[in-house]
C-alpha cells in the first residue's frame, strides 16, 4: 500500500502532466503504446490466432447449418454476406478486450500507479491505450480477411472504406474498453459489462442478418446502435453492399468514437476510480 505522501506525489506528477499546455510527452506516449502493443503480441496465439479460429468456426457452422437452405441476402450468398460482419464483430471484441483487460488487471494487481505516476496527460493515456487496442484490432482484421480471401475468395470491394470502418470500430471499442476498465474494480464487474452490454450490442447489429428483415420496432432500435453502422460500413467495404449509406456510418462512427474517447480522457484526467 502507498502511504499518503507517496499518493500525493503521484497525484502531483499527474497534475503536472495535465498542465503542460499542449506539450506532448512523446517519449511517455510511445512507451505506453509500445507496452500495450507488446502485451498482446507476446501472446499472439491467444490474441491473434484464437480470434481467427473463432471467426472460422462461426463461418463454418453457419455455412453448414443455414447456408444450404438460406437464400441470397442483399444479392449475396449467405456465407459471403455474414463474413464481413463476423470479421468486424471479432475486431471490436478484441479491441475492447485489449484496453479493458489492461486497466482492470493493473487495478487488481495494484500497479495502476505505474501508469498514473509518469507525467502523462489524460489525452496521452487515452492515445497510448488506443494504440494497443487499435493495433490488435487491425491485425485481427487482416488475419481474418486473409483467411476469407484464401478460402472463400472474398476480396475488398472498397478497400478505403473497409480500412476506415475497421479502424473506427477498433478505436470506438478500445475507448469503450478504457471506460469499462476504469469503472470496473474487479473481474466479475468487467464480465458483467462484457456479457450484458458489449456482446448484445455486437450480436444485435446486423452481423448475421440484414436489418431490413427486422420488425419496425427492432429496425428503429438497431439504428441507435453505433456498432450497426460500423459493421454495415465494413460490409460495404468488403463486399460492396450495405443497409445504410457509408457516409452516414462514417459520420456516426466518428461522432461516437470522439464522444467515447472524450469520456475516457476526462475519467483518466481526474483519476476517476483510479486514485485512492
Amino acid at each position: 500500500m502507498l502511504d499518503h505522501a507517496e499518493r500525493g506525489s503521484h497525484t502531483a506528477l499527474a497534475e503536472m502532466g495535465e498542465r503542460r499546455f499542449g506539450r506532448v510527452n512523446w517519449l511517455g506516449l510511445a512507451t505506453l503504446a509500445e507496452r500495450e502493443t507488446l502485451r498482446f503480441m507476446s501472446v499472439w496465439t491467444q490474441t491473434i490466432m484464437a480470434p481467427l479460429v473463432t471467426a472460422g468456426l462461426f463461418l463454418l457452422i453457419f455455412s453448414i447449418a443455414i447456408g444450404p437452405t438460406r437464400g441470397d441476402v442483399m444479392g449475396q450468398p449467405f456465407t459471403t454476406f455474414i463474413a464481413p460482419g463476423i470479421l468486424m464483430m471479432t475486431v471490436i471484441q478484441n479491441a475492447f478486450a485489449n484496453t479493458s483487460s489492461s486497466i482492470v488487471i493493473s487495478k487488481v494487481q495494484g500497479n495502476i500507479v505505474d501508469t498514473l505516476m509518469p507525467p502523462l496527460s489524460g489525452g496521452e493515456l487515452v492515445l497510448g491505450y488506443l494504440a494497443g487496442g487499435v493495433g490488435r484490432g487491425l491485425l485481427v482484421a487482416f488475419a481474418i480477411w486473409l483467411g476469407l480471401w484464401v478460402f472463400l475468395g472474398i476480396g475488398l470491394s472498397h478497400p478505403f472504406w473497409a480500412l476506415v470502418f475497421v479502424f473506427l470500430g477498433a478505436a470506438f471499442m478500445s475507448g469503450i474498453g478504457i471506460v469499462a476498465g476504469i469503472f470496473a474494480n474487479k473481474f466479475d464487474q468487467m464480465a458483467a459489462i462484457t456479457n450484458f452490454i458489449v456482446t448484445p450490442l455486437a450480436f444485435l447489429s446486423g452481423t448475421f442478418y440484414s436489418v431490413e428483415a427486422l420488425p419496425p420496432v427492432l429496425y428503429s432500435i438497431t439504428h441507435f446502435n453505433p456498432i450497426f453502422y460500423l459493421i454495415d460500413g465494413a460490409r460495404y467495404g468488403v463486399i460492396g453492399v450495405s443497409d445504410s449509406p457509408p457516409v452516414l456510418g462514417l459520420v456516426i462512427g466518428v461522432g461516437a468514437t470522439t464522444a467515447v474517447c472524450l469520456l475516457a480522457w476526462r475519467m483518466l484526467a481526474v483519476g476517476y476510480r483510479l486514485k485512492a
